[in-house]
């Protein structure tokens, strides 16, 4: 098919290029950008397409593609649970209230495996096309553009709220439906060490000490709120991608 029409006067669109993509035994993805060109060099109506030599798709090439299929595409319809505060093409962005739910450690530093319910505070994921972030928030209520960002206050994570996913099960998409499994993949898997960077919590003795007494229910009323470390960033930062950019 070398065109197809818009049902517009003047509508008609000419294949143009095609993207290739390839998958590897590990589950990997790779995509290519080729032309696509008439067999007899558009001398013949009719004449059957040939597609040319490819190039690797970056991010860049992919995302504005998909930005100019979107401008011509019907919308699809979707209805946005009140916990998603932000979605695009490549993140997604939603917050859970403050609860009671199971951690599971796994370190020497515990006497190898614990796990016990315990309170969390108000929590800010992202998925997204880099990875796999998580924030703590003050407030109970739903966050807001300004709510500030707190540093996570667990195991296994890195700055700007970077998980480690490690051997964590996650989705392998990004979108409204796999928000449960996401937070499966994060609350499910064991916590085995601090990764090294900035303070997680502000508590004496430090982070094994705040986890220990966190397992042994000394918290057992509320998530103690005064031990979170702020960031100075924003639900917009991180919704908008500043962090991402470096921008904050």
């Amino acid at each position: 098919m070398a065109g197809i029409s818009k049902g517009e006067t003047g509508g008609e669109v000419k294949l143009s290029s095609a993207i290739l993509f390839y998958s590897g035994r590990q589950g990997e993805s790779y995509a290519t950008v080729h032309p696509v060109t008439s067999g007899d060099g558009g001398r013949k109506k009719g004449s059957r397409p040939v597609i040319g030599a490819g190039r690797p798709v970056d991010r860049e090439v992919l995302v504005r593609t998909l930005g100019a299929l979107a401008a011509n595409t019907a919308p699809v319809a979707d209805f946005l649970p009140v916990s998603v505060l932000g979605l695009s093409s490549s993140s997604l962005t939603w917050w859970c209230a403050p609860a009671k739910r199971r951690v599971f450690f796994k370190c020497e530093e515990f006497g190898g495996e614990r796990t016990a319910v315990v309170h969390h505070p108000g929590l800010v994921f992202q998925a997204s096309a880099s990875g796999f972030r998580v924030f703590a928030i003050e407030s109970k209520d739903r966050p807001t553009a300004e709510t500030a960002l707190f540093e996570p206050p667990y195991f296994n994570t890195w700055d700007q709220g970077k998980i480690c996913i490690g051997t964590a099960r996650v989705p392998k998409r990004i979108n409204i439906a796999a928000i449960a499994g996401w937070e499966e993949g994060f609350f499910n898997s064991a916590f085995t060490h601090p990764n090294h960077g900035g303070k997680r919590v502000e508590y004496q003795d430090g982070f094994y000490a705040f986890w220990r007494d966190m397992l042994d229910s000394r918290f057992s009323k509320a998530f103690p709120l005064k031990v979170l470390v702020p960031t100075k960033k924003t639900v917009r930062d991180l919704v908008t991608g500043k962090l991402e950019r470096g921008v904050v």
